[in-house]
């Protein structure tokens, strides 16, 4: 590793599984190699939950899930787009990036019995939220 290494190495990247019921949080390691699931929050209390998260942690962009694909969107897509604006309000310094997310609950309920979890632990809604999110932010480090 050469001296300016650590110059390159900026903020992790988190992507929201956006909801208006709950909200899946995944982030990369600060080497923004790694998507991990970081936890569900209820969709109201999500501005203060980014205000603390962004206090200890050096977030350099949000990949927020956009719900519209092929026009099949509708109002959750105009939600989200009023989120991120809420967002980017709130954190004007913060970078916002959109991804496709369709079918990512399909996916992540898919990913959930291939690694074994039984009925009940599929069942959790927040932990669905919550793979949905890194599948959205690992898709998102693939794409770039």
């Amino acid at each position: 590793m050469g001296p300016n290494f650590y110059l390159c190495v900026m903020g992790r990247i988190m992507a929201i599984d956006f909801g208006t019921k709950r909200m899946g949080i995944a982030v990369t390691d600060p080497l923004k190699i790694i998507a991990n699931g970081l936890e569900t929050v209820d969709a109201k209390n999500i501005i203060s939950f980014l205000e603390g998260y962004l206090k200890k942690e050096d977030v350099e962009c949000v990949v927020v899930g956009n719900p519209n694909s092929q026009g099949r969107g509708g109002d959750m897509t105009q939600l989200a787009n009023d989120f991120c604006n809420k967002v980017k309000e709130k954190f004007p310094s913060l970078k916002i990036d959109r991804i496709d997310e369709f079918y990512t609950s399909k996916l992540a309920e898919r990913t959930m019995i291939q690694s074994g979890l039984n009925k009940t632990a599929r069942r959790d809604k927040s932990l669905v939220d919550k793979v949905s999110a890194t599948i959205i932010l690992q898709n998102y480090l693939e794409k770039k």
